[in-house]
């Protein structure tokens, strides 16, 4: 079954930045799984509430945000480490959450991507950001 390991989550104070990384796997294998063949995404979720999406960047280039992350928030790839980003600036109080590293089977990922379409699930970074 294929994993999703993320780190980099943590506490900073508001105005501070984090960079969250993505390394899928495929344990007790030596397949290589790529980031950059497949629609890939982070999203967030606090308790209480249904989870939303933060980025996705797809096999062809293709990038999208949440508006409420955007001019703050990069997501990028690096195909050499096999490794999905997300570079989060300028953090506020409310980008506080668990952050889940997904992705998805097909490689062109949805207009507005929701959860629904991504299969393979990290088990998330918490991101914890004080006033």
């Amino acid at each position: 079954q294929l994993q999703l390991l993320e780190s980099g989550g943590g506490s900073v104070q508001a105005g501070g930045s984090l960079r969250l990384s993505c390394v899928p796997s495929l344990p007790s294998s030596s397949v290589t799984i790529s980031v950059s063949d497949r629609c890939m995404g982070w999203f967030r979720q606090v308790p209480g509430k249904g989870r939303e999406g933060v980025a996705t960047t797809d096999a062809y280039g293709t990038t999208s945000y949440a508006d409420s992350v955007k001019d703050r928030f990069t997501i990028s790839k690096d195909n050499a480490k096999n490794t999905l980003y997300l570079q989060m600036n300028s953090l506020k109080p409310e980008d506080t959450s668990k952050y889940y590293c997904a992705r998805a089977v097909i490689g062109r990922c949805a207009n507005s991507p929701t959860e629904a379409d991504f299969s393979y699930w990290g088990q998330g970074t918490q991101v914890t950001v004080s006033s």
